[in-house]
């Protein structure tokens, strides 16, 4: 006999209370702490509960009976379903506001160390078009809204590109508009679609893996380059012929682009870090521009997504550095060399290290394109690169630059820091809550002096944060 499911309970005249992680709100029942998205602080809704532990429970909003006077209005016609800018129904001084009262809490939460007055959160100039990178899906199976689904809507085509719906990899939803990018973007993306409507493309099935249009990522630059990729299936002789005239007709139709470049994947996952990318038109890279140094940037180089608010953050680390052109300074997790190439003319010496090979020689590249000749690149596993024989060879650093992914710096690396000892260290991180963690770890030796929230990723729950530490004296 078939378990009967339990019905959860409806909650109503609810006031919404505050925000949490991952772009939800929050609402307190009783003892139980309910998160919900698509609401914000000042509220007062209906809950349905869809899911409930012990002490906390998800829930959907069902009815609202007042709306916050912290609410702006989503300029986004697929906001609520794409799963992205979270935040756009909160006003952005609002965002500002819990972004910064995010990196307070970790700090003082987690980190339990001595902190400072944590410096005002900058703010991004631009809170749409902002990001230089994004990569758009193709599958034959659109994404059909529940409204859609409601009124019984019929789409003459079931293929979409677009994002992927969160909990559902198979299905993609159709973008029209996206307001992330520059409106070349959307442009790009929407004539590809309907060409391939049009000449009956195939769209990848993302379960059978048959199909030709994987992938389209779209990169924009300051300096106005444009850089197209499309990733296609390609397993007969006619299919590329096909794959190359769509490809003509993006060139045709879009003289904005500089680098017009394709990848044959015919893999059963996305990634493209393993395959060959090939030129159709223009160069193989773009250039990024920042207080006249330019950055070579490729199909696969990472660069920070936010170009013009990524200044910002770089030069609050520089600040914090407090170079004066005799320093040794070490930068740890360089990337494509981008934060050592930019402090490189105030200091005597720059040494990055990094996991990625790729990433290393963009950063060698970068050097040489600018001139710079007192930085040095090393690729490989951080523990196992930056050691005590390292340090010993290459010199004890004056100043260490760190910037982690998301998971922070492994326990080995902050003890080799701990152990080399430097006067400095500025932790940048895109992770309040990690870097707080390793705060607590350095604690022993270095005392934090500042604090500076950097805003991203507007309308998004993600906060940038920098910490300046310096070295306690012996008593």
């Amino acid at each position: 006999m078939a378990r009967k499911k339990k019905e959860l309970p409806l909650l109503e005249g609810i006031t919404i209370t505050g925000v949490a992680a991952e772009g939800k709100a929050i609402a307190r029942v009783d003892n139980l702490v309910v998160f919900v998205p698509y609401v914000v602080p000042g509220d007062v809704v209906d809950l349905q509960i869809k899911r409930k532990k012990h002490s906390y429970a998800e829930a959907e909003a069902v009815k609202v009976h007042q709306y916050s006077d912290k609410r702006a209005i989503p300029f986004c016609q697929h906001y609520g379903v794409c799963g992205g800018c979270q935040w756009q129904v909160l006003d952005y001084s609002e965002q500002l506001k819990y972004k910064q009262q995010q990196v307070v809490d970790n700090l003082s939460r987690i980190g339990k160390v001595v902190l400072p007055e944590i410096s005002p959160i900058l703010g991004s100039e631009q809170t749409q078009g902002y990001r230089n990178k994004l990569e758009y899906t193709f599958s034959n199976k659109r994404w059909l809204t529940r409204e859609e689904v409601a009124q019984n809507v019929v789409y003459d085509q079931m293929n979409a590109v677009g994002f992927h719906i969160p909990g559902a990899f198979d299905k993609v939803l159709a973008i029209e508009k996206c307001w992330l990018q520059d409106d070349v973007s959307n442009r790009i993306r929407n004539a590809i679609r309907d060409y391939a409507y049009e000449h009956q493309y195939t769209f990848i099935n993302l379960r059978t893996h048959e199909g030709m249009l994987r992938n389209l990522i779209i990169r924009t630059s300051t300096t106005g380059e444009l850089m197209v990729i499309l990733v296609a299936q390609i397993k007969t002789g006619e299919e590329m012929r096909l794959f190359e005239t769509l490809l003509q007709y993006v060139a045709d139709s879009f003289s904005e682009i500089t680098s017009l470049l394709y990848i044959i994947n015919n893999k059963v996952n996305d990634s493209i870090g393993d395959l060959e990318v090939h030129t159709f038109k223009g160069e193989d890279h773009i250039f990024e521009e920042m207080e006249g140094l330019r950055f070579k940037v490729g199909p696969k180089s990472f660069y920070q997504t936010n170009s013009r608010q990524a200044y910002n953050l770089y030069k609050v680390a520089r600040q914090f550095a407090g170079l004066t052109g005799n320093e040794l300074v070490y930068d740890l997790y360089t990337g494509t060399g981008t934060i050592a190439n930019f402090v490189s003319r105030q200091a005597h010496r720059v040494i990055g290290i990094e996991y990625v090979p790729e990433a290393i020689e963009d950063a060698r590249i970068n050097s040489e394109i600018n001139g710079i000749d007192n930085t040095l690149f090393f690729a490989g596993d951080m523990k196992d690169i930056l050691t005590e024989d390292f340090i010993r060879e290459h010199g004890r650093p004056d100043v260490i630059i760190t910037d982690p992914p998301r998971a922070g710096m492994h326990p080995d690396v902050v003890n080799v820091i701990l152990q080399s000892a430097p006067k400095r260290i500025v932790y940048v991180s895109c992770n309040p809550a990690t870097q707080a963690r390793d705060l607590q770890l350095l604690d022993s030796k270095y005392s934090v002096k500042a604090v500076q929230p950097v805003d991203m990723f507007p309308h998004t729950y993600h906060v940038e944060n920098v910490v300046l530490l310096e070295i306690r004296q012996e008593e």
